[in-house]
């Protein structure tokens, strides 16, 4: 049993509040430009000028490194790498992968950090589910697992990375989500710090779910909705 299981599964806002914009940018877009626009946002919804949002996006091959990262988890560069302030150590952000940053007011929703990392599990566990896929916590090892027992026996892949950032109780950074990466580009890094063989990473059409993008993105909005409340469309991007 995880701690983290333990958890109210929702962390919805006060009955009354607006609904959570929810904006999708098409094509790849730049890393750099991208934390501008979610900071910028993030401090509007602080001051109370905005209201909260979940962008989704995918971006261009690159890594990040969060505040934990270890330059030795530093493989090979093949892509450019990005000093990032969310949590967390080395990740891979590329196509075929779902980014979500989620920009949420804790003032309102409860300002418990661990409730809602708990909460973002919980939604991609979800999402998942309507997958036939089985995504589990660990304790020891943030983001969402799969068993894999075609592999080895005791083998488990991440299939999603939580990586995230509070300030003045507004988040931002969020998940991502393998859809269809190339798995390949992940072995430039030691991602998220974790070297044990039995554990890998995985994506939905490397488990045999021949889906699209677009596909994972409705069952996304349907999952957020169960845990974090209502949303409605929003134009969004940079």
């Amino acid at each position: 049993m995880n701690a983290r299981d333990d958890i109210a599964f929702r962390f919805a806002a006060p009955p009354g509040s607006p609904p959570v914009q929810w904006a999708v940018s098409d094509g790849l877009v730049p890393y750099g430009p991208a934390v501008a626009a979610m900071e910028a946002r993030a401090s509007a919804i602080a001051d109370g000028l905005a209201p909260e949002l979940v962008w989704l996006v995918e971006h261009p091959p690159l890594y990040t490194a969060g505040t934990s990262a270890k330059p030795s988890d530093l493989v090979e560069a093949r892509f450019p790498v990005h000093e990032t302030g969310r949590g967390g150590q080395y990740t891979y952000h590329g196509p075929g992968q779902r980014v979500a940053y989620v920009m949420l007011d804790l003032h309102r929703r409860g300002p418990d950090v661990r409730a809602f990392v708990a909460a973002l599990e919980a939604w991609i566990i979800a999402t998942l589910g309507a997958f036939n896929i089985r995504g589990e916590r660990r304790e020891d090892r943030v983001g969402v697992w799969v068993r894999r027992p075609d592999k080895a026996k005791g083998a488990e892949d991440k299939i999603a990375a939580i990586g995230i950032r509070v300030r003045r109780w507004v988040t931002f950074h969020g998940i991502s989500l393998n859809v269809e990466p190339d798995l390949s580009h992940f072995g430039g890094i030691v991602p998220c710090g974790i070297q044990e063989d039995l554990y890998g990473v995985t994506s939905l059409v490397d488990l045999g779910l021949p889906v699209t993008t677009p596909e994972v993105d409705s069952v996304l909005r349907a999952g957020f909705e169960e845990v974090f409340g209502a949303t409605e469309p929003a134009a969004f991007g940079i």
